[in-house]
C-alpha cells in the first residue's frame, strides 16, 4: 500500500512510519524540517511541507497516487491555537489526488460522548474537568471532524485517552462509532497500529473509532 503520513516527526507519528515501512507499505513521510527526521528505509521518501494550510501544491504532490493518508498532526497544547482543524482542511483539499478519497486522522476520547459502561468517578469527575481545561484542544478537534464529516472523503478519527510512551503491545481494544468504556489511556505505538488496522477495516469508514488498553 502506498502511504502519505503528515506530523510524521511527532512521536506518534514516527511510530506510524515504522510500521507502515516495516510491514512493507510504500510510506512518503511528511515534515516540516527534514533535518529532525532521522529514519531511512528502501521504502520511505521524505517531503518537506512547511505550513500545509499555505503549500497548497506540496500537499498534493505528496498526496499525489498514494492508496491512503494517515495524519498525526494535533492540537500543540490548549494556548497555541487551532492546529488539527486548520490542517486537515488542507489535506481535504488536496485529497483529489488520492484516488480513495481515504484519510485518518487523531482525534481524542473526550471528543466524544461518554461511553455506555464508562465509571461514576470517569462521567463525573476525569472527563468534565479534563475537558474543560483543554477545552480550546477539543474545540479544536470537533471542527477537524466536523470538517472532516463534511468533505464526502472516506475518512476516520481515532479518539485515543490519555497517550503513553509504552511499547506496541497489540493487545488494545477498538469501538467503531464511540468510545471505548473505561479505557484510560493507549501507547502511541498501540495508537498508530490501530490507526494503519484501520486502512483494511471497510467498517471504520466515515466514522470516530475509539481505542484504548
Amino acid at each position: 500500500m502506498r502511504l502519505t503520513i503528515f506530523g510524521a516527526t511527532g512521536k506518534t507519528g514516527l511510530h506510524l512510519v515504522e510500521q507502515a515501512v516495516g510491514r512493507g507499505d510504500t510510506v512518503t513521510a511528511v515534515v516540516r524540517d527534514p533535518g529532525r527526521f532521522g529514519l531511512r528505509h528502501a521504502g520511505l521518501t521524505v517531503v518537506r511541507v512547511g505550513d500545509p494550510d499555505r503549500d497548497a501544491d506540496e500537499v498534493g504532490k505528496a498526496m499525489d497516487g498514494a492508496d491512503a493518508v494517515l495524519s498525526a498532526v494535533g492540537p500543540r497544547g490548549r494556548n497555541v491555537g487551532p492546529v488539527a482543524a486548520p490542517v486537515t482542511r488542507a489535506l481535504l483539499r488536496g485529497l483529489d489526488r488520492v484516488p480513495s478519497r481515504r484519510i485518518v486522522v487523531i482525534s481524542a476520547a473526550p471528543v466524544g460522548p461518554t461511553p455506555d459502561g464508562d465509571s461514576l468517578l470517569s462521567r463525573a469527575v476525569l472527563r468534565p474537568v479534563i475537558s474543560a481545561v483543554l477545552r480550546p484542544v477539543y474545540d479544536d478537534l470537533r471542527a477537524m471532524e466536523e470538517a472532516l464529516a463534511a468533505s464526502g472523503a472516506a475518512w476516520t478519527s481515532v479518539r485515543p485517552p490519555q497517550l503513553t510512551d509504552g511499547p506496541l503491545r497489540g493487545g488494545y481494544r477498538m469501538t467503531v462509532g464511540g468510545v471505548v468504556p473505561r479505557g484510560y489511556r493507549v501507547s502511541r505505538a498501540d495508537l498508530a497500529h490501530a490507526m494503519l488496522a484501520c486502512l483494511d477495516r471497510p467498517e471504520t469508514i466515515g466514522q470516530p473509532v475509539g481505542v484504548a488498553d
